[in-house]
């Protein structure tokens, strides 16, 4: 386990990243965490008070990692950029569960199965917690019917959410 004191920053321009709110993990403390490891893992631990699982820590290069810390997060934390933040972190081994409903409805689209598979895990992931976080019943269904389609034409979580921004800017 790894206890640190850090700022919360944000991204202004950084590709994918651009307005991402984030931690950084030094290369020594992931070191610490996971040694000779270089890829995206997940832990779990204390952001303050807040108990958290199954959050990425996510490689930047140099060995450095960061951590993305969503709307939900900071508001359960009560922060935002430029707050200091108590960090508690160790490895989490749970494996991250992908929607089974979401999984279910890609094996009825085996094209949009096998564009799926063919995306770094990260990515898989992206779908399926933007489709968890959906708060009620029917904008997940919602979702899992856009994604399904969105895998079916072989657009990525970002192509898919660029096309509906896209589609609402053109219906006004």
């Amino acid at each position: 386990m790894i206890k640190f004191t850090t700022t919360i920053l944000k991204y202004d321009r950084q590709g994918e990243k651009t307005g991402w709110t984030y931690i950084t993990i030094p290369a020594s403390w992931a070191e610490k965490l996971m040694p000779g490891n270089k890829k995206s893992f997940r832990v779990k631990g204390k952001l303050d008070n807040y108990a958290i699982s199954g959050i990425a820590l996510i490689p930047i290069g140099g060995g450095d990692f960061i951590m993305a810390l969503n709307a939900n997060l900071r508001k359960a934390i009560g922060k935002k950029k430029g707050a200091l933040l108590k960090v508690e972190l160790s490895v989490d081994e749970i494996p991250y569960q992908l929607n089974t409903v979401f999984m279910e409805c890609l094996g009825d689209e085996p094209p949009a199965m096998l564009y799926f598979k063919s995306l770094p895990m990260a990515h898989q992931h992206y779908f399926s917690r933007w489709i968890d976080s959906a708060k009620t019943t029917p904008t997940r269904v919602k979702r899992i019917a856009m994604a399904v389609s969105a895998l079916a034409r072989k657009m990525g979580f970002p192509e898919m959410l660029r096309a509906q921004k896209s589609e609402k800017d053109l219906l006004g």
